[in-house]
């Protein structure tokens, strides 16, 4: 067994198709076939088999490809690792972010990391934080920056770079408005956009709410912060977002935001990395890149 091979097994499940997977390696078709039915011969277990024209992974086959994909992470890994050792001059940095980082934070950052070092390829992905987590210990990303509450995820090391706060926003004309401390009864009856189920947001949203023994009215559930903040001008809703995101908002006068009433729950946006994984001088150069105080998200408004 090779990586190759193992390469082989994750293309198969995902394209399914002999032809599609020798085009994607750069192999012949009867390359690929050979060493599938190889591999077979070699852990004496049928691993493939077709259906309806289309190549599928048996049961045994499965449990390969869940170590396979794994493996080669890893190698991808270890290569790009290899290559960027000692060599801040070039290489590749996969980047993962949570989306208030990604959208309102690092957009300056990368611009100004990528002028330092024209030769240095950075590619970014934006998802939830859960999701960013479990790229890092999968390997699939070197540089995780998330907002969230504190964690402990071993083998993962999260650093706090900066405070994330939630608030509370409505339009400039919303009886909410015009007072400069809430309590928490006043949200009970006004209709509250909830952010969808798997946001760290709609999480401590839910705890705040039950700690306070309060039952929003959730009435609309959005999976865009940017829609939240359009629907909430229009006068009617309110809703919890990172004070980071309403920013510019705030300035041009077409939202207010004010602190949560009674919100005891604070909220991080943290850089983490894999231990298992060798800092390289590219991944050590952009955390302190990240932390340098010129770039500090004070000063970047």
């Amino acid at each position: 067994m090779n990586l190759l091979k193992l390469q082989m097994v994750e293309l198969i499940e995902k394209h399914k198709k002999v032809t599609t997977v020798a085009d994607a390696m750069g192999l012949k078709q009867p390359t690929v076939s050979f060493h599938m039915k190889n591999l077979e011969q070699e852990l004496g277990v049928q691993l493939f088999e077709s259906r309806s024209g289309k190549v599928h992974l048996t049961e045994a086959g499965r449990s390969l490809y869940h170590y396979s994909v794994k493996i080669n992470a890893l190698a991808h890994e270890a290569e790009r690792v290899v290559k960027e050792y000692d060599q801040l001059g070039r290489g590749t940095l996969k980047i993962g972010a949570s989306y208030v980082p990604g959208t309102y934070i690092l957009p300056r950052l990368l611009s100004s990391f990528t002028q330092a070092y024209p030769r240095i390829q950075l590619s970014l992905i934006v998802k939830t934080a859960p999701v960013i987590k479990e790229l890092l210990v999968n390997h699939e990303i070197d540089l995780g920056i998330m907002s969230c509450e504190p964690f402990q995820m071993p083998p993962l090391l999260g650093e706090t770079f900066c405070e994330d706060e939630l608030v509370l926003i409505c339009s400039p004309g919303h009886k909410l408005a015009s007072y400069p401390q809430l309590f928490p009864d006043q949200l009970q009856s006004v209709p509250f956009l909830l952010h969808s189920p798997e946001s760290s947001t709609r999480q401590m949203t839910m705890k705040w709410a039950q700690s306070n023994r309060i039952e929003l009215n959730g009435h609309i559930e959005l999976d865009s912060l940017e829609a939240i903040k359009q629907v909430v001008m229009l006068g009617e809703s309110i809703s919890f977002v990172s004070r980071l995101a309403v920013l510019r908002e705030v300035e041009r006068g077409e939202l207010v935001f004010r602190p949560i009433p009674q919100n005891p729950y604070k909220r991080y946006v943290y850089y983490a990395y894999n231990l298992d994984r060798r800092q390289s001088a590219l991944l050590e150069g952009f955390i302190q890149h990240l932390l340098n105080p010129v770039y500090n998200i004070n000063t970047a408004r």
